[in-house]
């Protein structure tokens, strides 16, 4: 018998008062359904399809790393409904067993559930449903069973009774299910409820009427199982899966100085011996080799530190990968597609993008390096600035190995610079540089002694009517 997936994911999610739909709502890093879909594969089930209606394009497009087939709901008419758009495509697959769960659950101990699936394939029961002991179960479908101790049914919030809201055991939204009978009992649920949609948990009654009550599985811990319905429970599980990857990262040796205020999303990959300080943010697929340390404030964005690379506060690195043993910041941003050799120094307030640094460069502050090749061993002097952009096209600076670039030099690209040249400082550099040369394009400088007083002496004399309209105003 094939096992199969079905994920609801077409809910618009109005409690979360945003226009994105749901399950499309970033949790570190990575759309909440990405999470689920990517936990879902330990499953290994014969197909997965998700159920999507609300901005379903967008939706769609992250499906096809996981080989998950997209089934439309319009309109969105209920969970039950959302099952029976799906009843084609399930039954052209034969005899199954279906797991339904809810997209917003990207923390689904998956673990539990293939233990669970194996339980659920053993017995006879027609359908199984995970449930959660809460001490405030607002907004959650209680559990009503009878005097046996089996379900009876499933209640909504909206349609409970006094007394069944004070009901402690709740459904969690994830269910098992056999094929075809469960479209059979679809074919009876109706939507005379609050809402006025069918409901899938309607099924529940229908089975115990028969003598037939389906099988309940408790979910421990309730915390991992709990839907993603409002901001508030977006952060509370942000929290969850952020504290659950520093637990890791630290029990396999790294040091993060303050968990509380560190940031690490779950595609970042770190070596032991890493050193992060307080407020240090990894994003995307950062990678730190061993040795590494990055101090308080600075944000990585799909960078690569090689091992031994120190990282200042308040540095800001995207796209960027570094050699051994290079030294960033404070204050330095390297903008996508920036390579940066062994023992590269960048300094205070440095710029680069798209620009390879070779082995030993050094620029220590106030520097913008753009579409740029430096040699090895090169010396940027502060206030460098490779001169780029045309105002239509991007061109290309090269310098050679050795290069020594004064203070307040412009290099008006495309240009090249030989090994070992030299640059003065204030040099505005059009033209190639040879090897081993000296450029220099400042005006010579000329002392014209005792002009200060001279200057003075001016104002002084000059009649007050002319000196007014000489100040500018204020």
């Amino acid at each position: 018998m094939k096992r199969l997936v079905v994920v609801l994911a077409a809910g618009q999610g109005t409690r979360m008062k945003s226009p994105r739909a749901k399950v499309l709502h970033p949790l570190m890093g990575r759309p909440m359904l990405v999470h689920l879909l990517e936990a879902l594969a330990a499953v290994k089930a014969d197909k997965t399809f998700v159920v999507v209606g609300h901005q379903a394009e967008e939706v769609e497009s992250l499906l096809l790393p996981y080989e998950a087939v997209p089934i439309r709901q319009t309109p969105q008419l209920g969970t039950g409904h959302a099952l029976v758009v799906c009843r084609q495509a399930i039954e052209a697959e034969g005899l199954a067993e279906i797991l339904l769960v809810a997209g917003d659950v990207p923390l689904l101990p998956v673990g539990d559930l293939v233990s669970r699936w194996d339980a659920f394939s053993a017995q006879e029961a027609h359908a199984a449903v995970f449930t959660l002991h809460l001490p405030n179960p607002f907004g959650y479908g209680r559990i009503v069973k009878d005097a046996a101790e089996t379900l009876s049914r499933i209640v909504e919030e909206r349609d409970a009774s006094p007394a069944e809201r004070q009901v402690r055991e709740v459904n969690s939204g994830v269910y098992f299910f056999r094929s075809p009978e469960v479209f059979s009992l679809l074919e009876q649920v109706g939507s005379n409820n609050a809402q006025g949609e069918f409901y899938l948990t309607d099924i529940f009654k229908i089975l115990h009427g028969r003598g037939a009550p389906a099988a309940t599985y408790e979910a421990s811990p309730p915390e991992r199982w709990l839907g993603i319905n409002t901001q508030a429970e977006l952060a509370r599980t942000t929290r969850l899966l952020r504290m659950d990857i520093l637990k890791r990262l630290m029990a396999a040796g790294v040091t993060i100085l303050d968990p509380e205020s560190t940031w690490i999303e779950p595609t970042a990959d770190l070596e032991p011996g890493v050193t992060l300080h307080p407020f240090v943010r990894l994003c995307g697929a950062s990678r730190l080799e061993a040795d590494c340390e990055v101090r308080s404030f600075s944000c990585l964005y799909d960078t690569r530190l090689g091992a031994g690379t120190h990282v200042r506060e308040s540095c800001v690195l995207e796209g960027t990968v570094t050699g051994k043993e290079c030294s960033l910041g404070p204050f330095c941003h390297t903008r996508p597609g920036t390579v940066l050799e062994d023992r590269v120094h960048l300094g205070n307030f440095v710029e680069t993008k798209k620009s390879r640094l070779g082995r030993g460069v050094k620029a220590n502050h106030l520097t913008y390096l753009g579409d740029a090749t430096v040699g090895a061993d090169s010396n940027i002097g502060a206030g460098t600035i490779t001169c780029n952009y045309d105002g239509i096209n991007k061109h290309l600076t090269v310098l050679g190995e050795g290069v020594f670039v004064g203070s307040d030099a412009q290099l008006v690209a495309p240009v090249t610079v030989g090994d070992g040249a030299y640059i003065g400082a204030g040099t505005t550099v059009t033209k190639d540089i040879p090897a081993g040369a000296l450029a220099i394009s400042r005006v010579s400088q000329r002392n014209i002694e005792g002009w200060v007083e001279k200057r003075k002496s001016r104002r002084v004399n000059e009649p007050t009517s002319q000196r007014e309209k000489k100040e500018p105003e204020k």
